[in-house]
């Protein structure tokens, strides 16, 4: 069974920055993207970014576009997630998940896509 792992949330300045980190453990093959979404209070999970990991291809939600960059390090099986000039709209838990199914993407998909979803990190925007 696949383990997912966030971390690196925190409270920071609008304009900072910060690196989330997703790593996997346990049967960590069979999947083929990871992708991170994020929760706001009130709010449904909506999709923040999301890598392939056989092609490295990588999708964004326009909102953070420019200024998140997802990226992997397929021997620490981990997925990054840098994020930069943040805003206080992008406040809310992230999460990451894996998606087992072979899709032809093209952007960064559902919710309900992925499974093995993580604890979340807390990510706070405000001065």
């Amino acid at each position: 069974q696949l383990q997912l792992v966030e971390s690196g949330g925190a409270l920071v300045q609008p304009g900072g920055s910060l690196r989330l980190s997703c790593v996997a453990s346990g049967f960590t093959s069979g999947y083929h993207a990871i992708g991170w979404f994020r929760q706001a209070p009130g709010k449904e999970r909506e999709g923040v970014s999301t890598i392939s990991l056989s092609e490295g291809s990588t999708f964004y939600a326009d909102s953070v576009k420019g200024r998140f960059t997802i990226s992997r390090d397929n021997a620490k099986k981990t997925v990054y997630l840098q994020m930069n000039n943040l805003k206080p709209e992008d406040t809310g838990v992230y999460y990451c998940g894996a998606d087992f199914t072979p899709r032809l993407r093209i952007g960064v998909g559902e919710p309900w896509w992925f499974t093995s979803w993580g604890q979340g990190t807390q990510v706070t925007v405000s001065s």
